[in-house]
């Protein structure tokens, strides 16, 4: 029974080939013909970088405080348009701030709010994040690099690290500063950390990548 199950998932897949095939002048579907995409956000910036990349929304950077021992790790892009289904609620609770720079990394940015977008790129399926590079390897494309970011590591609450772009932004009318989820550059730590190649001190590249 089950080598005819096989058999009959085998000639279906076959059939499903052979019929795109077909429809396509003979030749074999590209993941550009079959839809395939990815998304991906790009942290510091409202729009998308790449020109085969379109932008599914433009937001803003947000998470948990930085400060909070309950806090999540991940950082969120949260939407300009924020639909609510309940207006009240006093039980027990996670909180989300908005992002903030906190560092003069960034040029003239200690204290402005973090913009964001995510992004949809077609015929690619697979997109990757590499840390303490900016270009992307042999047959990869780059859709954007930068600087590493997460948030001081004294401070109590998990981060986790993104790829803010090389060129960031701010939020139209976000420069006063409230803290809440921070973007911070990283360095390199010598030690366990292979030093060569690695430098320490210096502050880590990233790249976005996608295939």
């Amino acid at each position: 029974m089950m080598k005819l199950l096989t058999f009959s998932v085998v000639v279906l897949y076959l059939s499903t080939l052979v019929i795109a095939s077909c429809s396509n002048n003979g030749q074999m579907p590209t993941p550009s013909d079959s839809g395939v995409a990815v998304t991906y956000t790009v942290w510091g910036r409202k729009y998308c970088p790449h020109t085969n990349s379109s932008l599914v929304y433009s937001g803003y950077a947000g998470g948990s405080y930085y400060d909070h021992l309950g806090a999540a790790a991940d950082y969120l892009c949260l939407p300009p348009d924020p639909n609510y289904r309940k207006r009240t609620y006093s039980g027990q609770h996670g909180e989300v701030y908005g992002g903030e720079y906190d560092s003069p990394f960034v040029q003239n940015g200690d204290g402005n709010d973090v913009p964001c977008a995510v992004c949809r790129r077609n015929g690619v399926s697979t997109v990757l994040m590499i840390p303490g590079k900016d270009t992307c390897y042999k047959g990869w494309n780059r859709e954007y690099y930068g600087y590493l970011n997460a948030h001081h590591y004294s401070f109590r609450a998990a981060t986790s690290f993104v790829c803010l772009h090389v060129n960031p932004q701010f939020v139209n009318g976000g420069s006063r500063n409230y803290e809440g989820k921070l973007f911070q550059p990283v360095v390199g730590i010598c030690g366990a950390l292979q030093c060569p190649p690695y430098v320490n001190n210096y502050p880590l590249t990233c790249v976005v990548c996608t295939k």
